[in-house]
């Protein structure tokens, strides 16, 4: 008969399993936004995932802790990105034991109840912002929780945003940006010291709504037939590679070895907005080349070995968010069907 310890333990290393064959050779996932009044329970999402979709989407980023979302997700093969929302930051910060009760409370205790999470992530662009000090400490507080609880396929990290980089073009200049470099460089030193990824979030939407005259629409949708340009002999079809190499590029600045790593933690496209660009049919042929290029290629032109890992922006619209233009990123209705295909 298995002891409690050996019961555990074998529970450990099969999520580890499971957590490595999903994402080897390049994987989507979708944010779980929940920012909406119209929108089905947890339970029925998960549910929704598991059941009616068979997994075809196994990878899901949360923002926060919601304990309702972690109950649906308990006993399920579904990879979660779990978050500490930018306002519990401090406190996790302010002592090994604040963070090892966060830890407790909404890790651990789901990890026991069967939820498989790959990412805790401090944050959501928190830098820059008024909680960013607190940023490098919560993270080094909540690794050591998780060394001491014994569960090291979990990685502790935080999502950051185009405007942590102050150059971004071409790639091979990728750096961070002047006000926010110190706090980047000693956070992408500390997270390649312990083998985390830095998450990181990019719209190439952003980049064609604010230089038009300079960015084509093919170039943005996956659907260049030819080199756009040429950095030290990479060669880049679409401008989603260039703004994951320019980050690329960046850390590899601040560890000086190549072997860095990197997730899309958020991206995706408008289906309504701002602007022509923001339709369905573009949110549709984005969304569908990105998902085919991170399954199918899996990789940059400067990362061969990247296994791309990409989050789509998102679930669901969200109608009570404070910015109009977040609202029309989601790739499901409410009743639960596809706004375009994309999924299956």
């Amino acid at each position: 008969m298995l002891t409690p310890k050996i019961a555990m333990w074998i529970m450990v290393l099969t999520v580890a399993a499971i957590h490595i064959s999903m994402v080897l050779g390049g994987d989507a996932g979708i944010v779980y936004g929940r920012n909406g009044d119209n929108l089905p329970s947890p339970k029925r999402v998960i549910d929704f995932l598991t059941e009616d979709m068979n997994y075809a989407i196994s990878l899901v980023r949360l923002y926060d802790a919601n304990t309702e979302v972690l109950e649906a997700l308990s006993g399920t093969n579904l990879v979660v990105t779990i978050g500490v929302p930018d306002e519990a930051i401090a406190h996790v910060a302010s002592s090994q034991e604040a963070a090892d009760k966060w830890f407790r409370d909404h890790v651990l205790t789901y990890v026991h109840k069967g939820v498989r999470f790959r990412y805790i992530c401090v944050g959501n662009e928190a830098i820059p912002g008024v909680v960013q000090s607190f940023v490098p400490q919560a993270i080094i507080n909540l690794y050591n929780s998780v060394r001491k609880a014994s569960v090291d396929y979990i990685y502790v990290t935080t999502a950051v945003g185009g405007q942590v980089l102050e150059s971004s073009y071409p790639p091979s200049a990728g750096r961070f940006a002047n006000g926010v470099d110190k706090i980047m460089n000693n956070l992408t030193n500390y997270l390649y010291n312990i083998g985390s990824p830095l998450l990181i979030n990019l719209y190439p939407y952003h980049a064609l709504v604010s230089e038009p005259q300079h960015i084509s629409l093919d170039y943005a949708l996956f659907q260049s037939q030819k080199p756009v340009f040429t950095d030290a002999d990479l060669e880049y079809y679409n401008l989603f590679d260039a703004m994951v190499d320019a980050f690329v590029a960046a850390m590899v600045r601040v560890v000086q070895q190549e072997d860095v790593k990197l997730v899309v933690a958020e991206t995706g496209w408008p289906t309504a907005g701002v602007g022509s660009y923001a339709c369905t049919e573009n949110a549709r042929i984005y969304n569908l080349n990105l998902r085919k290029h991170a399954i199918e290629k899996g990789c940059t032109p400067r990362k061969a070995d990247i296994n791309l890992e990409v989050y789509i922006s998102e679930m669901f619209n969200e109608n009570l968010q404070p910015d109009e233009f977040e609202r029309n990123f989601g790739t499901f209705y409410p009743n639960l069907t596809e706004v375009y295909q994309l999924w299956r």
